[in-house]
Parts: C-alpha cells; structure tokens; sequence
C-alpha cells in the first residue's frame, strides 16, 4: 500500500499549489438543528425528537469514502453492516444487535421489508447521488412504523430536486472495478424531475466474488404549483458470485441475482392545522439462487414476492399538541418454487400525542400501533417518549416500547436436506427501554444513550442432538440485550477551511437464556465493542480528504481494525477521487464464512456539464 500512500501525498501537494479560482464546499457543515425529521407522522426538528437519532447528511456522505449506501452505515456506531460481498452485493443490517429481519428500511417514509427474507432488506438501498441524507432512528420504533422496526429504522431521503444538471462518473480500481453513471436534473415550470442510471461491476477479489450490479432512479414532482403529485420509481439488479455466503463447499461455485423495484404516488392536502399525505405503492422483489452456478438443475431456488399498498399519514395541530394518525394497508404475493405461494393482508392503525409543559420545555408523547395480519391476526405495541429541554441545546430524553416481528415466510416454510422451516412459528416479541442526553450546537455535537432489550420467542434453528443432521425453526431463544453508545462530532476551521471529526462508540452485550449451544444454529455475532472515527479536511483550495477508522470487537472473540481514505480534487465542472479501503490489508470476517476485500484502490472521474 506504499503506493497507495504515494499517490495521495503527491496529489495533495501538487493541487494545493494550484491557483484554483472557486473554493471547494465539500466539508461544508451542515446544521442538523432544524433538519426535518420526516420518517413519522409528527415531523419534528432533529434537536426537538426524544429519540436516539442519526442523521448522515449529503456533505457526510460526500466525505465518507463509501461507494455504496452499506459503506456510508458501517460509519455509524451502533450499526452493524455484515457483509458477504463487495459492491453492495448482499449485505445484512442490524441496528443494536437483534436478527437481520429486525430492522426496517424505508425510502422516502416507504417502507421497503420483504416478507421473504431479511436478507434482502439492503437490495432496495439507492446510489449515493440521489440522497439528501439518511435518518437512522435507533430503539424500539414498532409504534411508530410496524412490522419489522424490531431495533430500529433507517429512511433514506431522496433529493427534491437538482436544478438543472447533467453529471457523469467513471471509476475504476483494483479488482477489475468498473463504475458507470449518469445523474440528470430538470427543473421546469410545473415539474422537477431527477433521473439516475447506474453501472457497477468487478472481475471480483477471490473465487466467484465477481458481480454485475444496474440501478435505475426516477424522481419526479407534478403540478408542482397546484396539488403537486410525487413520483419516485426506483430498480436495481445485482448478479453475483456467492462463494460460500451459505455452505463451506468450495466446489459449488453459488451464484445469485436479484431484483427489487418500487413505484410510488404521494401527494400532501395541508391547510393550517392538518396535514394528511396519501400514498399508493408497488414494490417487488425476485431472487434467484443457485448451488451450483454452472449446474443450475442441481439446486435451484427461485422467489418471486409483490407487496401492494396504500396509506394516510397526517398530524392535526392544536392548543392540546400534535396528533398523528395513519392507516397503512398492504396485499403481499409470494410465489416460490421452495416456499410454495403465499399471500397476506396487513392493516396497521396508528396514533400518537405530543404533549408540551413547562413553556414547551418537557414533552410527553405516547402512541400506540395496532396491527391485524390475515394469519397472525392482532397484535399492539403502545410506546413512550419523554424529553426535557435542560437548555436550548441540551435535551434529556427517554423512550419504552413494545416491538415485535412475525417470521418471514423463510422462517415459515423453507426446506433443504438440513433445514426445515415451522408453520407454527410465533411473532418474535421484545420490551425495550432507553434513556439518553444529547447536546448541539453550531461546532459541537454530542450523544450518548443507555439502552435495554428483553426479548422473547426470538426464532432459532434447533436440533434435537448432535446426531440429528436437520434443524428446524423454533420460538425457543430469550434474550437480553444491554448497551451503550456515544457519538461526538466537532466542526472546526483553519484557514477559513471547515474541518470535521466525528467520533462514535457503542457498547453491546447480549445473554442468551436456556440454549444449549451444540444443538442451535442461532449464533449471536454481534459488536460486542464498535469505534469509529471520521477526519473530514480541507487544508487548501480545492482539495478534501478524508480518513475513516473502524475497530470491531465481536463476540465470537473476532477483532479487526479497518482504514480507509479518499481525497478529492475539484477544478470547475471536473473532479477527481482517490478512494482507498482496507488500507493496512486487515484479515477479517464480517459474516458466514466469506472473508472481506484486501486493500484495495479506486480512481474516480466526475465531470458536470452544466
């Protein structure tokens, strides 16, 4: 990596002597004070919400050396990205521990889960250049957005608009890496309209890791000056070696492609104290895998799954507070060659209340969800959040919560020659708690958070004995999770320059109760201690760069410490990139049994026309 070291050093010194004539606002800091919180119903400025919350801006994510949404959230203590390949391939998300299928993503308030597998909870994730930020709401959130916010939540905002621009990338980089793509914005008198077509693909980093990955984005706003109706439809597909993410055989050669799309309609009727928004959407997810990629008759799984929906959020405005309500209502259709065909109807009726005392300075806000499933019927998850504003920019704050997740028709049905699946299975269910302090000002922010989780009827894969061969899914396993976590960011200048270092800590510890470790398959790999730093600097004109560590500490006794970095150049319409990831070549596993990349480098070329 000597060489690596070299390229970045000679291009600093080289383009801080250039006499560029604009100054680049790529360390720009954003204030996150009035930032909408727009993933619920009663949206709240950042400062004012009694709950843990991330916010990772467009400045964080232009300065965080990531290609690919998982890279930006593996920066963010607290969250774990365990992935089995590169390039956004496939990857599983947990927010403070819990299982794969316990954390919900949304775009755009939509909820993206997959009725499946948790597994394809990150195919719906979007490039880069389309997001305005990205809210990562921590705890317990079923009261809030149902199914599947077990842990927690991530909504990825997309941009409202881009004026009107034509941009293109080029990269490429160590392993055969070829990244294409083209973001366009238009801007006229009745209608924004934003498109993306992307390209990412590699020749892969060891045995059948190579992939094709295509991604599609469509962004627009109609009538814009009347009753404005927004579009965003949204399609990716990913090809790709999967060398051991399921079995140890090194002769299989796995292989795998999915789908996922979505198309949605939202429109927002407000007068003074009412706000409701509507929304109709389609989202669609195809997965198809093979045991043996160049024998496809040998083992071939194929699952087709469409999730229907329609939903009313809104909030009224009174002198008692804010009301939230909403209705969300979905049709899902499985067909599967492994799974058989499914469907299901899901209502979820929501409310909420904030109240305000002491001149606004305390707020209470309970709510609850209630939830009927065509096969688990009803179920209710009241919550509570409760902040106090110590000064204007210190906030205390506290949250309880019932949450809950019904087994994935995986958990459900799934059959091979060692693992069958439970019709009878149970919803998995959990009481959690949370107390917290958090401080923000223009320079300095500050977070840190208490948290508890008792859950039970998590599902695990049992056998009777060791001689048994089959597992099968079973409400067996009650867990306690406990933990901590810290997350500082200062904002500084030298030279008129805005600098960045963000800080974060978290601390996890879960206690598996009454499980005998011979005869289950539920294995907890969580972060048992997680640190990451981000360095964002701007020491001239025109150039940034950016180093990001990250230690992990797992509970299996796994340690590793992984380094990137990038730094970037910007003359006019023209910038240049240097992304570095895995710098010092840790050896390390993140999941299963696929290990990650060694170091390796990206060079990336982005020219704006206008």
């Amino acid at each position: 990596m000597k060489i690596i070291a070299a390229l970045f050093t000679c291009i600093l010194m080289v383009t801080c002597q250039l006499n560029a004539q604009e100054t680049l606002p790529l360390i720009k800091t954003d204030s996150l004070k009035e930032v909408l919180i727009t993933s619920t119903r009663i949206d709240l400025p950042f400062k004012e919400n009694s709950r843990t919350i991330n916010i990772i801006t467009s400045a964080d994510i232009k300065n965080s050396a990531a290609i690919t949404v998982v890279d930006v959230l593996q920066q963010i203590a607290g969250v774990d990205i365990r992935r089995r390949g590169t390039g956004g391939s496939q990857a599983d998300l947990f927010i403070r521990g819990g299982g794969f299928d316990q954390t919900l993503l949304l775009i755009d308030g939509i909820k993206m889960d997959d009725a499946q597998t948790g597994h394809h909870t990150l195919n719906a994730a979007l490039p880069l250049e389309v997001i305005q930020r990205i809210e990562v709401i921590k705890g317990p959130a079923a009261r809030v957005f149902g199914q599947n916010a077990f842990t927690g939540a991530i909504n990825i905002v997309t941009k409202s608009s881009l004026d009107n621009t034509v941009s293109a990338n080029l990269e490429t980089g160590s392993f055969g890496q070829l990244n294409g793509s083209v973001t366009v914005g238009n801007e006229l008198k009745n209608s924004t309209h934003i498109l993306h077509v992307g390209k990412m693909t590699s020749e892969g980093y060891r045995n059948n890791s190579d992939y094709d990955n295509s991604n599609y984005f469509l962004k627009s706003v109609f009538n814009k000056n009347n009753q404005a109706v927004e579009m965003i439809a949204t399609f990716s597909e990913r090809k790709f070696g999967a060398e051991n993410f399921y079995t140890t055989n090194p002769a299989y050669n796995e292989y795998e492609e999915t789908q996922n799309s979505l198309i949605a309609f939202t429109t927002k009727f407000q007068s003074e104290n009412l706000k409701i928004q509507p929304r109709l959407y389609w989202k669609r997810n195809q997965d198809m895998f093979l045991l043996k990629r160049f024998e496809p008759e040998f083992f071939r799984n194929f699952h087709l799954s469409n999730k229907i929906g329609a939903e009313a959020n809104a909030s009224y405005t009174s002198k008692l507070g804010i009301t939230g309500f909403g209705i969300d209502l979905s049709q899902t259709y499985l067909r599967s060659n492994n799974l058989g065909q499914r469907h299901r109807f899901m209502t979820t009726v929501f409310l909420e209340h904030r109240f305000q005392f002491i001149d606004n300075r305390l707020d209470i806000t309970p709510g609850v969800a209630m939830t009927y499933f065509s096969d688990f019927k009803f179920n209710g998850f009241p919550g509570l959040d409760v902040g106090f504003d110590i000064t204007n920019n210190l906030k205390a704050y506290g949250n309880i919560g019932f949450t809950y997740r019904i087994p994935t028709y995986t958990d459900l049905y799934y059959t091979d020659p060692r693992t069958n699946g439970n019709a009878d299975l149970e919803p998995e269910e959990a009481f959690a708690q949370e107390i917290g302090i958090k401080y923000n000002n223009q320079k300095f922010r500050a977070s840190l958070s208490v948290f508890n989780r008792d859950a039970k009827n998590l599902i695990d894969y049992v056998r009777p004995n060791t001689v048994e061969e089959i597992f099968t899914a079973t409400n067996i396993a009650e867990v306690n999770t406990k933990g901590l976590e810290v997350d500082v960011a200062y904002n500084f200048e030298i030279n008129s320059f805005n600098q960045t270092l963000a800080l974060g800590y978290a601390y996890l510890e879960d206690d598996i109760l009454e499980q005998n470790e011979e005869l289950s398959r539920y294995a907890l790999n969580t972060l048992k201690h997680q640190y990451t730093t981000r360095l964002s600097t701007q020491l001239c004109k025109n150039v940034s760069q950016s180093i990001i560590y990250k230690y992990a500490e797992r509970t299996t006794g796994q340690t590793y410490n992984v380094w990137d970095a990038s730094i970037m150049f910007q003359l006019k319409q023209v910038e240049l990139s240097i992304t570095a990831n895995n710098i010092f070549n840790a050896d390390y596993i993140e999941s299963g049994f696929t290990p990650m990349p060694p170091s390796n480098v990206l060079f990336g070329l982005r020219y704006k026309f206008f």
